[in-house]
């Protein structure tokens, strides 16, 4: 990802973090030199605190004050030397004799110009010291040198080398970039992991949400940390779930809005039309009905075969017209808007595999062989109990009229990336072509002895076309090969692709 906040994360902490060890460097290599240096003048300070108070005391020049000194030449670098008035060294530690004796001669005498006073006082009771930095001509080394002498007229030196500060300052610096360059690599490699371990959660809440854009709301967060990015994700599940009920009752709302509008054009033609159906198609089986009755009463054939045939027409001629007339109140609610479509998302591959399921009597009955092609769960947004009702009339239809090798096979294709096709075809007689569009009309039979024969009302085709229209969704029927295919196409809601294809026969 161009922008991943992985990386980003990575480069802000490796760049704060290379920054902060840049400015330590700078600042080690810009002020430890006088930071050092201003703890090498607080220590001869002390020192010569300490001196002058056992020079009062009366103990400067006993052997426990001599060792207390050792070990502050030995702690600081410091030589200490005290000459009495009569130029005898009385005390000397820390360094040579004769190099402090010539110092002090030095400055005694003001011979060394390369040198710059730093501290000049009048201590107390006629003490009188010169702190001073100075370049050593015969050695070239700069040194801290504090001298001066005491009220009882003693001479003293402090003298300390400024050398070592600046090879200390140098190794400081080389170690600290050492230390810095792998800390930065290593600090590096451990940011990268924690900033993938920080984003894993953002970036499945990004997954999350491009599923919900395709209105697929399965996914859901599963993170157990207390962190933002938890609460965050609850949030996400939460508007997953009402994003899916609103979208649902949107749906239902829009399909009742279009059924609406359509509604008022369309009632006063259907009423002449169900009326002139209704009656046409109710008119042969009261014939028979009425021919059949007259005949039993009649006693045309006295013989119990012929009046148990003759009510056996009348009972099957009833059955009939009670399921027509069942589809045909169906069909009215359809078509006059009484009946209202529910949107809902389902998976329609689970509904066709259990109805194919409970229909097995009725194919095996008929030797026919069903081929369902086998999928994974495909969601959908339709109504599902008028589905079922579609693909019922589908497998009916197919049953009825399937013939040749009896095959009915069951296919989902994909006619675009935002819907499904559910295919049923029957191996059989093709539909003529000039039939082909009246199929879908109330009452039309294209064969009305066969029709007949299994008891069909010419009213299935139109159930599945007014469910379809309620949906506002596709239908049709093609002439395959060596049969007949039922098609019909719902939305898809988030369930992946459909593979297969078109059923070519």
């Amino acid at each position: 990802m161009k922008y991943s906040m992985k990386r980003q994360f990575a480069i802000i902490f490796i760049g704060l973090m290379t920054g902060t060890i840049l400015l330590c460097w700078f600042i080690n290599n810009t002020l430890l030199e006088r930071y050092y240096l201003a703890n090498k003048k607080d220590a001869i300070y002390a020192a010569y605190d300490r001196i002058r108070e056992s020079m009062e005391a009366g103990g400067i020049f006993s052997d426990a004050f001599i060792t207390e000194l050792n070990q502050t030449c030995g702690k600081y670098n410091i030589g200490i030397m005290v000459i009495d008035m009569n130029s005898k060294v009385r005390i000397c530690v820390g360094a040579e004799k004769e190099v402090m004796q010539q110092a002090l001669l030095d400055n005694i005498y003001m011979i060394n110009e390369n040198q710059e006073q730093l501290d000049v006082t009048n201590g107390v009771n006629g003490d009188y010291y010169i702190l001073q930095s100075v370049m050593d001509n015969r050695t070239r080394t700069r040194f801290l040198e504090m001298w001066g002498w005491f009220q009882n007229g003693n001479f003293f030196m402090l003298r300390s080398s400024l050398e070592s500060i600046k090879e200390s300052v140098a190794i400081s610096n080389r170690f600290l970039a050492y230390v810095g360059m792998a800390a930065a690599f290593a600090s590096g490699i451990i940011i990268w992991f924690v900033s993938r371990k920080v984003t894993e959660p953002i970036l499945e809440l990004t997954d999350i949400s491009e599923r919900m854009i395709h209105l697929d709301f399965e996914a859901q967060y599963s993170g157990k940390s207390k962190t933002e990015v938890a609460l965050l994700g609850e949030n996400i599940n939460k508007l997953s779930g009402a994003l899916e009920k609103t979208i649902s009752e949107l749906k239902t709302a829009n399909n009742e809005l279009k059924k609406d509008i359509e509604q008022k054009n369309k009632i006063d033609g259907m009423r002449k039309e169900f009326l002139s159906n209704v009656s046409h198609e109710l008119k042969t089986p009261i014939a028979l009905i009425q021919g059949y009755a007259e005949g039993l009463k009649e006693q045309i054939n006295e013989d119990a075969e012929s009046r148990e045939f003759y009510c056996d027409v009348i009972m099957d001629e009833a059955a009939k017209m009670n399921t027509m007339v069942k589809k045909l109140m169906t069909l009215n609610e359809l078509e006059f808007g009484n009946d209202n479509v529910t949107m809902e998302r389902f998976d329609i591959a689970s509904l066709i595999r259990n109805y194919i399921q409970s229909a097995s009597i009725l194919t095996s009955r008929n030797d026919i062989t069903v081929k369902l092609q086998e999928r994974g769960p495909i969601y959908v947004w339709a109504d599902e109990f008028k589905t079922e009702e579609v693909f019922m009339n589908y497998f009916t239809n197919a049953v009825n009229h399937a013939a040749g090798e009896k095959i009915i096979e069951v296919t989902f294709t994909n006619p675009n990336p935002a819907s499904v096709r559910i295919s049923v075809f029957n191996t059989g007689v093709q539909i003529p072509e000039d039939c082909i569009g009246l199929i879908w009309d109330k009452f039309y039979k294209i064969d009305k002895a066969r029709t007949r024969e299994y008891g069909g009302s010419g009213v299935g085709l139109s159930i599945v076309k007014a469910i379809m229209n309620s949906m506002n969704q596709s239908f049709g029927v093609n002439n395959c090969e060596d049969g007949v295919e039922f098609w019909f196409e719902l939305d898809t809601a988030g369930s992946g692709e459909v593979a297969g294809a078109n059923v070519g026969k």
